[in-house]
């Protein structure tokens, strides 16, 4: 494979990259780049020449009325484009082809490959049925037009709406020329512009007609800065000149006319205001030097000068300089890139505000010791033998009826009953919620207002009537009918207290010998109490009192994993006090964590939906496989490029 079909290989890659980067893009509100110059040079001259013979295509550009079409016919050796001392105003290009690059296919597999159907002119003549409508060559090379048989040299000037490009085999011209006459590019009609751009996008050398009131028109400027950018050979001729008069002057001209371009001409030509010498096609230019300050001489065949041309070399030069503009950092390929970034870094931001981690770092309240404590005694009582198991349970009912008046007699003589620490729990975990939620409404109507086109209406939509107020009504609803501690939760606690038990051999064998050694003294205790000289009152507090320590090794146990068991600590180092510690916060956190992914997963279920899950594809963007495809193809022909 040679430097060159590397080099238009890479090129097509890039193409393709970034054609599929464009769902991509699209899914993070990036519009397509079909409109920047940088991707029509990309697509109308170096994807639409790579497999095309070496021509090379020469445009006549230049504004209303200053001859144009004159000299491109002149060029032509023919009346290819209308022409007339008022200002005809050339609407559609028209191309000179040599007769080679028209006859490439048959007809019909010219219509078959191009559409013939919707892009040709119809009802042509028998005479042009053996003539291609649509050339395979012009079709690549002028993609935006709609291709149709030149007839008439008035055929330019209709007013349609449609791109049309006319097209006929030129018998003057040099062999690997095409010449096109463009559209005005200072037109008052918007959409002359966009043909002129089109055309200067795919030609390789443009001929810049320039006249003393057009050389500094800020239109004209415009389109030869762009020209420039894409380093595109020009060259230059002032038309309607007077050769005496104007000598001193169009060297000032043309020095304006490259400080505000950037363009630096391959030649410089004058022509007179010659009407006679216009129509008979003879009209004399005269070469000047690139700086025009050479003297006037005998008059240039310019349509020799163009057949000399290094035609490999401009064509080379031509796409080097097009491909610049592709890869340029701030409009081209790179700035597209980064504009996909910044977009799908608002996409990431907006996910991250209403992600689960947002709603963990809310003030949750504590879960009440208590519920834990009675989780973990329920896990202990599931480590005890059979007996042990029933011998509790036993005592710990009987302890509980005996214990019951005392626990009336205590309530009924305090002033108001003691709230129980689950209902208060429930109650601040309900208004830590409402708070959370009204925070992540707050953030929606915030993104909703300064979010992209893509990302604002889908918020507002969320957003709309009384969505507020009804989402905290439901959401508070969901909360009540909660558990306190699910089966889910239920699960990790006991997995972190069986590996706390694993880790902790020598406080476990103790605390079940201390467990087993309650449970055969709770029958003798509780025989002498009750025959005792206590009383029924005595008797009946000495049991409560026994039957709230038949929980000793149990406290003992939860007493531990929360850093306060004297029993424990007694018994065992302090590191396995600390690390009880550690998982007794744990649990706690988790508990936390747990509560919060629940209303995370409601909110995501029952308001976000797919918009969440938008948001987090749409910042996923930079990672994706079509993204760090055209990242890698970009820096494959940077590298190229700076060799």
């Amino acid at each position: 494979m040679t430097d060159f079909e590397r080099f238009a290989a890479e090129i097509r890659h890039l193409h393709a990259a970034l054609l599929a980067l464009r769902p991509v893009a699209d899914a993070v509100g990036v519009a397509p780049p079909t409109e920047q110059e940088w991707f029509e040079l990309l697509e109308r001259k170096l994807i639409a020449q790579l497999d095309l013979p070496p021509v090379l295509v020469v445009a006549v550009v230049g504004g209303t009325n200053i001859g144009k079409s004159v000299l491109f016919n002149q060029l032509a050796g023919e009346e290819a484009s209308a022409s007339s001392p008022l200002a005809a105003g050339t609407r559609h290009p028209v191309c000179l082809a040599p007769a080679s690059l028209l006859d490439e296919s048959s007809t019909s597999d010219a219509n078959a490959d191009h559409g013939a159907t919707s892009r040709n002119t119809a009802g042509d003549p028998p005479l042009f049925a053996s003539v291609p409508r649509w050339p395979p060559v012009l079709a690549r090379l002028f993609e935006p037009f709609e291709l149709h048989r030149w007839r008439a040299a008035t055929d330019p000037l209709d007013e349609t709406p449609e791109n049309r490009l006319f097209w006929r085999g030129g018998c003057h011209l040099p062999e690997r020329l095409l010449l096109l006459d463009a559209p005005d590019i200072d037109s008052d009609v918007e959409v002359n512009w966009d043909r002129a751009r089109a055309i200067r996008q795919s030609a390789d050398v443009l001929l810049a007609v320039l006249t003393q009131q057009k050389y500094n028109d800020a239109a004209v400027k415009r389109f030869f800065r762009a020209a420039a950018e894409a380093d595109k050979p020009v060259i230059v001729v002032f038309n309607q000149v007077d050769l005496s008069a104007d000598f001193e002057y169009w060297p000032r001209w043309l020095d304006t006319f490259s400080r505000e371009t950037g363009v630096e001409p391959e030649a410089v030509f004058v022509a007179p205001h010659d009407r006679r010498a216009a129509d008979r096609l003879e009209l004399p230019l005269y070469g000047v030097g690139t700086d025009g300050k050479q003297p006037i001489g005998e008059p240039a065949d310019l349509r020799g000068e163009l057949a000399l041309l290094q035609f490999d070399a401009i064509k080379i030069r031509t796409f080097r300089g097009a491909l610049r503009r592709v890869l340029d950092g701030q409009e081209g390929v790179a700035g597209y890139l980064a504009e996909v970034r910044r977009a799908s870094a608002e996409f990431g931001a907006a996910a991250e505000a209403l992600s689960t981690n947002e709603m963990a770092r809310l003030d949750w309240p504590t879960l009440p010791p208590r519920v834990l404590v009675d989780e973990i005694r329920r896990w202990w009582d599931g480590t005890r033998s059979g007996w042990s198991r029933q011998v509790h349970a036993f005592y710990r009912t009987l302890g509980r009826g005996l214990a019951w008046p005392f626990r009336a007699a205590r309530e009924s003589m305090a002033p108001a009953p003691p709230a129980d620490p689950l209902d208060d729990f429930r109650r601040r975990e309900r208004e830590a919620i409402l708070l959370a939620v009204g925070k992540m409404l707050d953030e929606l109507a915030r993104l909703a207002e300064v979010g992209n086109e893509t990302l604002r209406p889908r918020l507002k939509r969320l957003l709309g009537g009384r969505a507020r107020e009804e989402l905290l009504r439901r959401v508070g609803e969901a909360h009540r009918q909660l558990p306190a501690v699910d089966d889910d939760y239920r699960r990790f606690l006991h997995a972190e207290l069986d590996a706390w038990r694993q880790a902790n051999p020598r406080a476990v064998w103790l605390l079940q010998s201390l467990d087993r050694a309650w449970a055969v003294a709770r029958p003798t205790i509780t025989v002498a109490l009750v025959v005792s000289s206590w009383g029924v009152a005595g008797g009946l507090v000495g049991q409560a009192g026994h039957a709230a320590g038949e929980l000793a090794t149990e406290l003992a146990l939860t007493g531990g994993l929360t850093g306060g068991g004297e029993a424990l600590v007694s018994s065992t180092s302090e590191g396995v006090r600390h690390a009880a510690a550690r998982m007794f916060s744990r649990l706690q956190a988790r508990y936390a964590q747990r509560r919060a992914q629940w209303l995370a997963d409601w909110l995501e279920r029952e308001l976000l939906g797919e918009v969440l899950g938008q948001l987090r594809r749409g910042a996923e963007a930079p990672s994706s496989d079509a993204f760090l495809e055209l990242v890698q193809s970009m820096e494959r022909l940077e590298k190229s490029m700076g060799q």
